[in-house]
C-alpha cells in the first residue's frame, strides 16, 4: 500500500476518534499557497488546527517528533489564512494539536505548540 493511501486511512481513523470525543470537524486537508493543515475543527469553543503524523515503526523516531519548528510555523501561517478566509473573529480561541500515531497507538496532544508569527 502506498504512503498516500495509508495516510488517508490514518486520517480517517483520527477523524473518527476526534468526532467520538466531541470534535466538530470543519475541514480536512485544507490547502493554500502557504501549505496544508490536515484537520480543522471545533473542540468546544476552540478552533483547533490538527496535524496528523504516523509512524509504522520506531525506526524513524516517534510521530510527534516529526512536527518540528519549521512545520509549526507553516501550520500557523496556513491557520492565519484560514481564519482570514472564513472571517473568524480575532477573539476566537485557537489551539494547535498534534495527533500522533505510532503503530496502532494514538496520542492526541492538545496545545502541542503555541502560535508563531
Amino acid at each position: 500500500m502506498n504512503t498516500r493511501v495509508k495516510g488517508a486511512q490514518k486520517e480517517e481513523q483520527v477523524c473518527a476518534r476526534l468526532s467520538s470525543e466531541g470534535v466538530k470537524i470543519l475541514e480536512r486537508n485544507f490547502r493554500c499557497r502557504q501549505g496544508e493543515i490536515d484537520i480543522i475543527g471545533y473542540d468546544g469553543a476552540y478552533l483547533v488546527f490538527f496535524e496528523v503524523k504516523y509512524r509504522a515503526a520506531a525506526g524513524k523516531g516517534c510521530a510527534a517528533e516529526a512536527v518540528g519548528r519549521a512545520k509549526q510555523k507553516k501550520i500557523c501561517k496556513v491557520a492565519d489564512y484560514y481564519r482570514m478566509l472564513h472571517n473568524c473573529p480575532e477573539d476566537t480561541p485557537i489551539r494547535f494539536d498534534v495527533v500522533a500515531l505510532d503503530g496502532e497507538k494514538l496520542s492526541w496532544i492538545k496545545n502541542a505548540f503555541y502560535y508563531m508569527a
